[in-house]
């Protein structure tokens, strides 16, 4: 992951927070974070080569699969959970999904919109799965196993009462598109989600 890509989400975290990152990569983003927010911060990561990048760059890491959920943290542990590019590439979305904003108050959610005009040209007119900069890689080479657009999504937080306070479109230059916001399932090429649980009546 590109730290530059996520710039725009500085303006979502307070300085000193607590913050969880799922599937943190080579936790660049989590350092970048205790650099210039003094985040106290932890990551979750499957990899061994990327917790050992962890492990150098000074960042707290626990070895963990996100597959198994978050049963280990209590409620409200956090003030901001992360999903960064990883929502797609889970077994079970609608639970994580609901598990990090039990763990966290907030959560930030980006994944690559299948709706994107450029991967439906791909797939309506070339017949194959669309290989571009935001899903690089081949079908059979992929991480992604659920493959879904802003849409659907979006349909996602409603039926779970997922209160969505902002939302942010790039895109496939990685830059944020105001125009995007015209036809956003359509021109959005990476959509960027900041949540929180709705509150229901007592």
């Amino acid at each position: 992951m590109n730290v530059d890509e996520f710039e725009w989400a500085l303006n979502w975290i307070e300085p000193q927070s607590r913050v969880l990152d799922l599937g943190c990569g080579n936790g660049r983003f989590l350092a970048h974070l205790r650099n210039t927010r003094e985040v106290r911060g932890y990551g979750l990561e499957i990899s061994i080569d990327n917790i050992c990048q962890c492990i150098a760059a000074g960042v707290n890491v626990i070895k963990a699969d996100l597959n198994q959920g978050l049963g280990s943290f209590d409620t409200d542990a956090f003030d901001t959970v992360f999903l960064l590019q990883t929502l797609q590439a889970v077994r079970y979305p609608e639970a994580l999904l609901n598990d990090m904003l039990r763990v966290g108050k907030e959560g930030i959610v980006t994944f690559p919109n299948f709706g994107y005009w450029r991967n439906r040209l791909l797939l309506g007119l070339g017949g194959t799965m669309p290989v571009t900069a935001n899903l690089p890689a081949q079908w059979y080479e992929t991480d992604n196993i659920h493959l879904f657009t802003l849409s659907d999504f979006e349909k996602l937080c409603h039926k779970n009462s997922i209160q969505i306070v902002s939302r942010t479109l790039l895109n496939s230059r990685n830059k944020i598109s105001a125009s995007a916001e015209l036809w956003p399932n359509m021109l959005g090429s990476t959509a960027m989600y900041r949540l929180r649980r709705s509150r229901r009546p007592v």
